[in-house]
């Protein structure tokens, strides 16, 4: 399960979620209205332990019904040439890969990356566009684009485009977020970054036409804003109810990192109903909110620590080799590495050989390496691996209408032997939906899905 419970959990009743089938066919607190109204509330509270009780019983009603075969804990991997590189850490949401914080302790400057993909082995970044979806890969757009705010460790958040913020109860019920904004950044086209380009994306990325679920409103920050505005050099949000995950909300890659003005059709002046940043693939949106043509972008440029560099295409329209150059203006000060290339490979084997024979410096990410091979590394003294701590669980979606068919599954499944088989034994078997390091999620759910064979034969007659 992705991110804090808030967002994931507020997707499920969006018809292009997997658990939206599942719901349909649950009767309350869970059926897609009821569980909506539920989400929707917990979301406004504000007091925290109010909120807990809250989030409790959403939780224990979803674990009760036994809609998820929970499987194991999964982490960020790294394998990392050391005589390459030093500094580097895993980030703290999934394909957040902090490659600017890394230095090289001797060679080139020109380091070469395997990265973990949406698809596991990375075949293309997609048309690097901030306020879209995929082929875009998280990873590539979190080196090139930043937002407001950062996502930490423990999902705290942290300054980025903004350095500081105030929140206070508006008269009707809202919430006003004062962002104050980080001064002397560009962008790497050299446009400067200020209030009004803050706006400009906001007027984009929430155009009312995209707020719906079949666009960004796969969670609850698009229709809980009623406004932004600038006072100054400070940026205003107010929201319409309280709204406590504003603040994460706006950490996640996408679709809220800032797009440079001059990267707009139109620029500065730019129509986000006419001249929308939205992929021009999607056409003229429709929708009950409102309408907006989508005309895409015109350049790639963020104010991220790396900018887009020369690309390599292959026939079948991915990449064979991107490269990301050290933005010397950046404000947090320019990486170390100066060119980092990232590099398609066809098989976990030639990720494997590359990184033996030296031709590749680095793997970070779930995917370019089996699990298997990663253990491989661990003694050798030539390598650094490491693992982030948990940052969501792998669960099963059952869509089956019998209860006692999902309780005989969730016990009948030996985890165990599937990290032991496949994940070379470095994961941790999980017994319900979240880490329960997360937020509002450390509570003891019952009944157990422990694997219990002799159990799920009994349910099963």
């Amino acid at each position: 399960a992705p991110y804090d419970p808030h967002s994931y959990v507020a997707s499920w009743t969006t018809p292009d979620e997997a658990h939206y089938p599942v719901m349909q066919t649950l009767d309350a607190p869970l059926d897609p209205a009821s569980f909506a109204a539920s989400v929707a509330d917990v979301l406004s509270e504000t007091d925290p332990a109010t909120r807990q009780q809250k989030w409790t019983t959403i939780l224990s009603d979803v674990h009760e019904e036994v809609m998820h075969l929970p499987l194991y804990g999964k982490r960020i991997p790294a394998v990392l040439n050391n005589q390459r590189l030093s500094g580097y850490s895993p980030g703290f949401q999934q394909f957040d890969y902090p490659l600017a914080k890394a230095t090289v302790v001797a060679g080139s400057k020109t380091v070469t990356v395997a990265p973990g993909a949406q698809s596991g082995l990375f075949n293309t970044v997609g048309r690097l566009d901030p306020h879209t979806y995929r082929p875009n890969e998280f990873f590539a757009n979190n080196w090139v684009y930043e937002g407001l705010v950062a996502y930490g460790a423990d999902g705290k958040v942290e300054p980025a485009l903004a350095t500081s913020w105030t929140t206070a109860t508006t008269a009707d019920g809202g919430e006003e977020f004062r962002f104050t904004l980080r001064e002397g950044v560009t962008f790497h086209d050299g446009a400067a970054w200020n209030c009004a380009v803050a706006k400009l994306n906001f007027d984009h990325f929430f155009v009312p036409a995209l707020t719906g679920p079949g666009w960004h409103g796969w969670y609850g920050l698009p229709g809980a804003l009623d406004s932004w505005t600038c006072d100054g050099e400070v940026f205003v949000v107010k929201t319409k109810t309280s709204y406590y995950p504003l603040l994460q909300e706006l950490t996640y890659i996408r679709p809220t990192r800032m797009l440079s003005p001059n990267s707009f059709v139109g620029g500065i002046t730019s129509d986000p109903l006419t001249q929308n940043s939205c992929h021009a693939g999607w056409g003229t949106v429709e929708e009950a909110e409102g309408t907006a043509v989508c005309a895409g972008i015109t350049a790639v440029s963020g104010t991220g620590p790396f900018k887009l560099g020369d690309r390599v295409a292959n026939e079948d329209g991915g990449d064979d080799q991107v490269d990301f150059l050290s933005f010397a203006d950046y404000w947090g000060g320019a990486p170390d590495i100066e060119v980092l290339r990232v590099v398609r490979y066809d098989t976990h084997d030639d990720v494997k050989n590359a990184l033996l024979d030296g031709s590749l410096d680095a793997v970070v990410g779930a995917g370019p390496l089996a699990p298997n091979d990663i253990g491989s590394f661990v003694y050798d003294p030539g390598f650094d691996v490491m693992h982030s701590d948990p940052t969501q669980n792998t669960v099963l979606i059952m869509n089956i209408e019998n209860d006692d068919v999902r309780k005989t599954v969730v016990h009948g499944v030996n985890k165990g032997a599937i990290i032991d088989a496949q994940l070379g034994g470095f994961e941790k078997a999980v017994g319900q939906l979240f880490p329960e390091s997360a937020p509002y999620c450390g509570i003891d759910l019952t009944p157990k899905f422990n694997y219990d064979l002799e159990k799920a034969e009994l349910i099963s007659w």
